[in-house]
């Protein structure tokens, strides 16, 4: 077996992945007209894809994407070709989930406000306002691996647990509800926080609009952790201006990095974090062993992790 690591990766990976499976040929470049050439015999590759490198491949069997999510990377000659393609699905299962439950606790507990507070250096404990989360839904908008990573650090703070999600038919022990995709109205209206964990796809891209804000709880929070262009952020700040929403909390946007003159900056009820919630120690040992894996699964001739639909995108 032969594969190409292809960017930033494959100086560190390639002397551990020699190592590990000793029995593969294992290249390495971050040019990309030198991928082109090395990529002409061989069986897998790792990195971005172009239509260059891919177009230059005679034996190419499989694909490692270096990433999970996949909006960007794919195009129409890869979608056409029968090259299989897995993803880096599952190493974020633990860190955004615990980022979520960061942001509803963070409401729960008022703490955005008295940090702000704190900066001002006012004590103003009649000011402090603090929900009861047993008597509170949570809606989530894709139960994936973070999805349901959501929902089992929730189920211990009592609250009420419903999701929708397009694949799964059978609804998991720590979800109350598990609807289809048609009844995402339903989860808003019922929902006091409303989590996004959905991927980005023609079907969910700008998903949440103006009309979609209009049919959340009054009052209700919103938080996205899926994709930003999921989530449309004009009439996600008209939402928030209007008292209709109470508060959001975003760690992804539809243009990265957010501009300095964004209204929501500077919003009081607003949390921003710079696309961190995956950010985590143990990213690059967890990205290595999906890697491993799949090399040990493709030359064993077993089936591969975290194969992703091309033209569904996830």
């Amino acid at each position: 077996m032969q594969i190409v690591l292809y960017g930033p990766d494959g100086p560190r990976w390639a002397p551990r992945l020699r190592t590990d499976v000793p029995d593969i040929t294992v290249e390495t470049t971050s040019v990309e007209d030198e991928a082109v050439a090395l990529v002409a015999t061989a069986d897998a590759f790792f990195g971005a894809m172009s239509p260059r490198i891919l177009a230059s491949a005679r034996n190419l069997q499989w694909i490692q994407t270096p990433m999970a999510g996949l909006e960007r990377y794919f195009f129409p000659e890869l979608q056409a070709h029968p090259v299989v393609v897995t993803n880096m699905r599952g190493i974020f299962h633990d860190m955004i989930p615990d980022q979520v439950l960061g942001y509803i606790l963070c409401f729960a507990r008022d703490l955005h406000s008295m940090i702000r507070r704190q900066l001002e250096r006012r004590w103003a404990f009649d000011e402090v306002k603090v929900l009861d989360l047993p008597r509170m839904t949570l809606g989530i908008v894709g139960l994936g691996g973070i999805g349901a990573g959501v929902a089992r650090r929730a189920r211990p703070h009592g609250m009420r647990i419903i999701a929708t999600d397009p694949r799964l038919t059978e609804c998991p022990p720590e979800v109350d509800a598990l609807w289809g995709p048609d009844r995402l109205d339903d989860l808003l209206a019922a929902s006091d926080f409303v989590v996004v964990c959905a991927p980005e796809t023609p079907e969910t891209r700008g998903l949440f609009n103006a009309e979609r804000f209009s049919r959340m709880k009054q009052g209700a929070y919103f938080i996205n952790i899926g994709r930003g262009r999921v989530v449309l952020l004009d009439p996600l700040v008209q939402a928030l201006e209007s008292g209709h929403l109470a508060g959001a909390a975003l760690d992804v946007f539809e243009v990265e990095p957010l501009v300095s003159d964004h209204p929501l900056w500077g919003m009081p009820n607003v949390i921003l974090t710079p696309h961190t919630a995956g950010v985590g120690s143990h990213e690059e040992d967890r990205r290595y062993e999906v890697l491993l894996e799949n090399v040990k699964r493709f030359v064993s001739g077993q089936p591969l992790h975290n194969v992703v639909d091309k033209h569904g995108g996830y």
